[in-house]
């Protein structure tokens, strides 16, 4: 299977843009996901500090190494009870759409948010009121995508209202826009409840949106205090053979970016993602 294999940008330690790329470059990364302003602290998180000029003084550093920025990271609570903050997480993402082929980027990715302020876990974000809400707000992204040829990537997960991955069909089949694709984060459909059944999950995932999926997320997990708590790459329990088999003959070559991975296990979560 030939593979792309990245990582957040933000999993290695803060440092200077051409420090950050050299390290990505020496580990034989070829992509990033590029959350800015957790990876640059300098960059201000509100919405009005990007400019062409600075995202081709990122972008060109990177490409110059021969690593793609995969993703714009712009996690944002697209549901906020605020409707005042609900606003500006938007207004953050359409600029992140606009300066996004500044970058070498094609996709701009979130997660879709929670009915709290706080992205935590409940059952009210299972109802229809927040589904609707969602498909509103990312109906507003995709029509300022769809003007600037960008992808919006959306990451479902269950602190979230798309939880499942019958959810995230009815959304895909909701906007009805190939400028919406999904960023797909196997660890982020299971709960302490199904995690024996990977295999059964990840099938689904794939039989509904296979086709739209257009980065894969690889992180790993362990049970404890019964819940799932975050581990490098090869260190848990996610069953990466059964995953890495539904996905290799569908998506040769997909950005595969590693999450929740960081020093000093990078190298070890290479080795085994190579391996697999």
């Amino acid at each position: 299977m030939k593979v792309n294999l990245g990582i957040r940008a933000h999993d290695i330690e803060n440092r200077p843009l051409e420090e950050l790329v050299n390290e990505i470059s020496f580990k034989g990364l070829t992509s990033v996901q590029l959350a800015l302003s957790k990876s640059f602290p300098t960059i201000s998180p509100e919405a009005g500090s990007l400019s062409p000029g600075l995202a081709y003084h990122i972008g060109s550093a990177f490409q110059r190494k021969g690593i793609q920025i995969a993703v714009l990271g712009c996690y944002i609570n697209m549901i906020h009870p605020d409707k005042a903050e609900r606003i500006k997480g938007l207004d953050r993402f359409k600029e992140h759409i606009r300066y996004a082929r500044d970058f070498g980027c094609s996709i701009v990715g979130t997660e879709t948010g929670n009915v709290n302020a706080e992205i935590t876990f409940t059952v009210e974000n299972f109802e229809e009121k927040p589904f609707f809400e969602v498909v509103e707000s990312v109906k507003e992204l995709v029509a300022e995508a769809e003007k600037f040829g960008v992808i919006v990537g959306i990451e479902a997960g269950v602190n979230h209202p798309i939880y499942s991955s019958k959810r995230m069909k009815r959304l895909l089949d909701s906007v009805d826009s190939n400028n919406l694709q999904v960023i797909f984060d196997p660890v982020n459909l299971l709960t302490v409840d199904t995690y024996n059944n990977q295999e059964e999950i990840f099938r689904e995932a794939i039989e509904l949106f296979g086709d739209r999926i257009v980065i894969l997320h690889a992180k790993d997990f362990v049970v404890e205090d019964k819940t799932l708590k975050p581990v490098p790459v090869g260190k848990g329990l996610l069953d990466y053979d059964a995953l890495l088999g539904l996905i290799k003959t569908r998506k040769p070559f997909i950005n595969i970016v590693m999450e929740d991975t960081r020093e000093p296990f990078i190298d070890e979560s290479i080795a085994f993602l190579r391996e697999k």
